[in-house]
């Protein structure tokens, strides 16, 4: 894999222009057909929708059933090990942190949506057999499960799974463009690169925008099923300026603060309301479904995820209405929630991060549709509650708050439900333009503040236009419809993603095979000179100087020996804290031996030798080496020139046997 590129950005414009204007400009365009001729573009877009299902379902059905096998195999693979980032890095956030996250940017306001209203719906009207039946419910349940369990999160997770290990391993930036970089190369930073970024942000702000166009519409339903707050437009509108007012302000105050905060407050709620409704309605009917159901989803996972009811095309209708569509959506929704997923995943390995996106979501998400759909088709089955399977076929916005009125305490239920549909717009919202800003921005995350206001506004503006002027079906059509184009994409991508796994494997063999002496040996000390360094924590201008005198003269002995036999190498000094060896190897990966000056705090029993005022400054200093792929945690610190050279043609050697396995 040759080096790749960087750019030089002005430091007042963070923008990348190709791909901040032209979609500016498309996205208008886009928008204003919709609004101005919303019948036409409905009825034109309905159409290639349901040609793209009609001819295409066997490949959308193929795609998201190879994603599945991928996810599942990166995680449990020989792959699993390594890190999404160097091999010394650390992830950002705590596990509920990240968990909150995942689940708000994922599912969260869907599982408001389809919570209850999906599952009576499958009960009422099953793609075979007798509807409202036991076994309806049955199936109803195992139908929702496939919608929204493994299949939907392995199309996020693969996409962030790419998107992360060629950022925050390879330096590529964090943008769609970069998982065509083992196929293209270095023409992801030309007009393929810009199309694909292009795309990834006319997907995000269209799919938002119509969320919350239809979400707000849950919104204004709920304040009139609590409060009597009136159904109209005018409410509509002021309850997407303040949503969008909202995810403004959280998108201004960066990742690790609003976004977070927002992500954790929703998980709580969520955690609260999935624990209430479970002890407030059929508890041990609950948990009893929830195991057979989960038994029933996994034992039917096969036949399920390939069924294109080729032999039964009356239930074929029913699965472009369901099914397609879902896998549709999800992989529209990918480029969004996978970069998302990618931002807030930097420092776990491949293993740790397939099960905290593929299986921690998806169980709490299956969790929650038993404890509100099997709730929900309990009472309509046992209570008697006609009522409710009315409002599903008549208004599922209303669907939630009506099945809330059926258990005790139903306002305080209400209200808990009310404020989480609220902060999941704010939290898809704020991520949603994050995600496009870092996209308009050329992977860029330091950016101003005027380009995050400016996305976040962006949303809500288009939301607003499409709910006044008609057109919101046409663009979630179009939005799906930009699925077809992106499968193919992805396919391509998942290639390279292996391709570049396979590298990045045999890099680790190779420093496992190759065999060479220790450093000590080849320049023997004295054992107490050896015991003197073990115990030394020198200060900051000590390692300075030891960098400055002896490895940088150094690394200028190997470069020079080097030259001689017709290889380039070059010595970066500029940064005060690094000093880096870099050998090109032309249209190989370069050799990197850089050694950093890192910070710690001294151990205790180091401490316990000083004296009080000695104790306040109680940090030393490490010379650390790190390659390409990260820090080797080990300090070179006080070793003879002769072993640093030595050292660092360990490395070479072990750099130039790992191309050696790749070939």
């Amino acid at each position: 894999m040759s080096q790749p590129q960087t750019t030089e950005r002005s430091p007042r414009s963070k923008i990348n222009p190709p791909v901040f204007y032209s979609s500016a400009i498309l996205i208008f365009i886009i928008v204003a057909f919709a609004a101005v001729f919303p019948e036409l573009a409905d009825r034109q877009l309905s159409a290639l929708q349901s040609g793209i299902f009609a001819n295409a379902s066997w490949f959308y059905i193929l795609t998201v059933a190879l994603i599945l096998m991928s996810v599942a195999y990166l995680g449990m693979s020989r792959f699993g090990d390594i890190k999404l980032g160097p091999d010394h890095s650390e992830p950002d956030f705590s596990y509920v942190s990240w968990f909150a996250m995942l689940f708000s940017a994922g599912m969260g306001i869907g599982l408001m949506f389809f919570g209850v209203a999906e599952p009576v719906m499958h009960y009422m009207a099953p793609p075979s057999g007798t509807p409202e039946s036991v076994q309806a419910a049955k199936e109803a349940l195992r139908i929702t499960f496939f919608h929204w369990g493994l299949h939907a999160w392995s199309i996020y997770a693969i996409v962030a799974l790419i998107l992360a290990f060629f950022s925050y391993r390879h330096g590529l930036p964090l943008t769609l463009r970069s998982a065509l970089y083992p196929i293209i190369g270095d023409k992801i930073y030309g007009p393929i690169g810009h199309a694909v970024d292009v795309f990834a942000v006319i997907g995000t702000v269209l799919g938002v925008a119509t969320s919350l166009g239809y979400g707000v519409l849950q919104v204004n339903a709920g304040l009139n099923h609590l409060f009597g707050l009136p159904v109209n437009e005018t409410v509509q509108v002021i309850l997407i300026v303040v949503i969008t007012g909202l995810a403004t302000l959280s998108v201004v105050s960066g990742l690790d603060k609003g976004i977070r905060i927002l992500s954790e407050i929703n998980l709580t709620l969520a955690v609260l309301l999935l624990v209430l409704v479970g002890a407030m309605g059929p508890t041990v009917l609950l948990l009893k479904s929830f195991v057979e159901n989960t038994g029933g989803y996994l034992s039917e996972i096969v036949n399920k995820t390939f069924n294109l009811y080729a032999y039964e095309p009356k239930s074929s209708k029913w699965l472009g209405g369901w099914t397609l569509f879902y896998w549709g959506w999800w992989l529209a929704w990918s480029p969004f929630v996978g970069m998302f997923i990618a931002r807030v995943s930097r420092g776990r390995t491949i293993r740790e991060f397939v099960t905290g996106v593929l299986f921690v979501p998806a169980g709490f998400t299956l969790l929650w549709m038993t404890f509100f759909g099997n709730s929900a088709i309990w009472l309509i089955m046992s209570q008697g509650a006609r009522d409710l399977a009315e409002t599903v076929q008549s208004d599922q916005t209303l669907a939630l708050f009506n099945f809330l009125e059926h258990f005790p305490f139903s306002s305080v239920l209400s209200f808990i439900a009310m404020a989480m549909v609220v902060v999941f717009f704010v939290t898809s919202a704020d991520s949603g333009a994050m995600v496009v800003d870092t996209l308009a921005s050329g992977g860029t995350d330091n950016t101003p503040v005027w380009q995050r206001i400016f996305w976040a506004s962006m949303m809500g503006v288009v939301a607003i236009v499409l709910l006044l002027a008609g057109g919101m079906k046409a663009l979630q059509t179009v939005t799906i419809a930009s699925a077809l184009p992106f499968a193919v994409i992805l396919l391509a991508s998942i290639y390279g993603l292996f391709k570049a796994l396979r590298i990045d494997y045999y890099k680790r063999e190779s420093k496992q095979i190759t065999t060479i002496a220790t450093p000590a040996s080849r320049n023997p000390i004295s054992w107490q000179r050896r015991l003197r360094n073990i115990a030394y924590f020198p200060k900051r201008s000590n390692v300075k100087r030891f960098m400055d005198e002896v490895i940088q003269p150094a690394m200028h002995m190997v470069s020079g020996e080097l030259l001689k036999q017709g290889t380039v190498s070059h010595i970066d000094d500029s940064a005060d804290d690094r000093v880096r060896f870099e050998v090109d190897l032309g249209n190989e990966l370069n050799f990197v031996y850089e050694v950093r000056l890192r910070s710690y705090i001294q151990p205790t029993f180091a401490l316990a030798a000083l004296g009080d005022e000695k104790k306040e400054e109680n940090r030393y200093y490490r010379a650390e080496v790190h390659l390409k792929e990260g820090g080797q945690d080990y300090d070179v610190m006080s070793w003879p020139q002769e072993q640093i050279i030595n050292d660092i043609l360990d490395q070479y050697e072990k750099h130039l046997h790992f191309l050696h396995l790749v070939r």
